[in-house]
């Protein structure tokens, strides 16, 4: 995790000291060895490569400007290059301090242009200031992370638990509707495949598509405000009783606009539209509201076709199950009501994968 990472830089107690003056390391090494283990490199170049090989051990870089190989300013944007001068602090440390070689240094990310020769105290002071600095930011980004961290952990543990709540309920619905809850699943899983590999998902995101499946699960609830002698009713339904059926859709759609905690939820909009608009038909002769064509969202639309396909296929109270090939048949027929001829097409074309779904 990146928190290990800030913790690593944060505990360091690691200095580099690059010069190629042996007199020069010395006086620094005897300045910050009470308070910091010391490595040393004679030039640019094996400084670099001390630097790349385990960055993270290092609390500070003292880098010298004029030397063989490869000079500091070299140094410099080779770290600026890897992101590495935001992570470590680097001082130059150099007699040749001019205008030029102040600006780009700061321009390249070092915290400081310390000028030779080097007063001690005010070295010291300089530099343990910048890396007490380093090791508190480094300290607040890492509870900082860790509180993002756990938030979003929560949030991910609230939508589970969302998520199975609203499961649940359709769940309890198909059971009280005689079925095995296997229904609300193919629903979600015909849904989200329809929208994720089909025309009918044009123009959505992968996170708007899953809200839609998950939506879609939903899209029976309003069955839990009709009768069992209704719902349950093995034989044809009297025009009586099929126009109570038929308020399952606005019930639905009541009953989840009375959830508090589902308004909260990406999935509200689509849900409460699902639920009361899927039994909407192409040409207008469906239920709640008529709509007609494109006036029906293409998410009520493609869980429409994904209910009838699965009523079809599966046994009901007052059906045996049709095969697939009858199953589509009836719906090319327009036995089950009228549908898109772009979805009917979509669909016609991804049904060989949604079949394997009832596989096993």
């Amino acid at each position: 995790m990146e928190n290990g990472k800030h913790a690593a830089f944060a505990v360091s107690q690691t200095m580099l000291i690059v010069d190629d003056d042996f007199i020069n390391r010395s006086i620094l090494e005897q300045i910050f060895s009470p308070y910091y283990q010391i490595e040393e490199a004679e030039d640019g170049k094996e400084g670099l490569e001390r630097i790349l090989r385990d960055p993270e051990r290092l609390c500070a870089v003292l880098l010298d400007v004029v030397m063989p190989q490869m000079d500091g300013i070299q140094v410099l944007k080779a770290l600026k290059d890897r992101g590495l001068t935001e992570k470590i602090p680097v001082f130059l440390i150099t007699a040749e301090a001019s205008g030029g070689v102040m600006r780009e240094g700061y321009q390249l990310g070092v915290m400081d242009v310390i000028e030779k020769p080097v007063i001690p105290y005010v070295v010291l002071r300089r530099v343990q200031s910048v890396v007490e600095l380093f090791r508190a930011r480094a300290r607040l980004s890492s509870v900082v992370e860790l509180q993002q961290w756990e938030l979003l952990e929560k949030a991910r543990r609230i939508v589970e638990l969302n998520q199975g709540m609203i499961e649940a309920l359709a769940a309890a619905i198909e059971f009280r509707d005689g079925e095995s809850g296997e229904h609300v699943r193919r629903i979600h899983d015909i849904t989200a495949y329809l929208l994720g590999n089909t025309d009918m998902g044009e123009g959505l995101s992968r996170e708007e598509i899953e809200n839609i499946a998950l939506a879609a699960v939903m899209h029976d609830v309003g069955k839990i405000a009709i009768p069992d002698a209704i719902l349950n009713k093995p034989g044809r339904l009297t025009p009586e009783e099929y126009e109570i059926m038929k308020t399952h859709t606005v019930q639905g759609a009541q009953l989840l606009e009375t959830i508090p905690q589902l308004r909260g939820s990406s999935a509200y909009a689509y849900a409460c539209d699902i639920a009361r608009h899927h039994h909407e038909r192409w040409d207008g002769k469906g239920y709640p509201d008529g709509l007609k064509g494109d006036e029906i969202s293409v998410w009520a639309q493609v869980v429409s076709l994904a209910d009838v396909y699965d009523a079809l296929t599966s046994k009901r109270v007052y059906k045996k199950a049709f095969d697939a090939e009858r199953a589509l048949e009836m719906i090319r027929n327009g036995e089950c009501g009228t549908f898109s001829p772009r979805l009917l097409d979509c669909f016609l074309k991804a049904e060989p994968e949604i079949r394997k779904m009832y596989e096993g």
